[in-house]
């Protein structure tokens, strides 16, 4: 009996790796940060109000700046796709459908780097203003 580990293929994973390294690390480095601006936010609730609003602006600024890098990411994919269907010429409609879907994951990304802090903010402005 082998026991050496299995590898298991995690799709979210497959997918960061799908949608390119350069922007999806920097998508995710802004996720980082408005989650850590959130949770100093948080910590200073009740002993540093002004801190804490400040930590609530750099983290709804932080998570911009991930949905813009998706945007741009999405796009220069796209071009990307583009100038290759021109340079081959005739293409099928599953390659097209396969080059457009990576070009679209730094979107989805961004999208989540967005939301997900969005929500923490309105819990955060909501506490700030009680």
């Amino acid at each position: 009996m082998n026991m050496l580990p299995v590898l298991v293929s995690n799709p979210f994973v497959d997918r960061f790796i799908e949608g390119g390294p350069l922007f999806m690390s920097l998508i995710l480095i802004c996720l980082i940060l408005a989650v850590v601006f959130l949770v100093f936010g948080f910590l200073n609730l009740k002993s540093n109000r002004d801190k804490s609003k400040k930590m609530t602006r750099l983290a709804s600024d932080v998570s911009i700046l991930g949905l813009v890098f998706g945007f741009l990411g999405s796009t220069i994919g796209m071009i990307t796709a583009f100038d290759a269907i021109e340079s081959i010429g005739n293409i099928s409609t599953g390659m097209m459908a396969g080059g457009l879907k990576i070009a679209f994951l730094t979107t989805v990304f961004g999208c989540v780097t967005f939301i997900l802090p969005r929500i923490g903010i309105i819990i955060l402005r909501g506490l700030q203003k009680a």
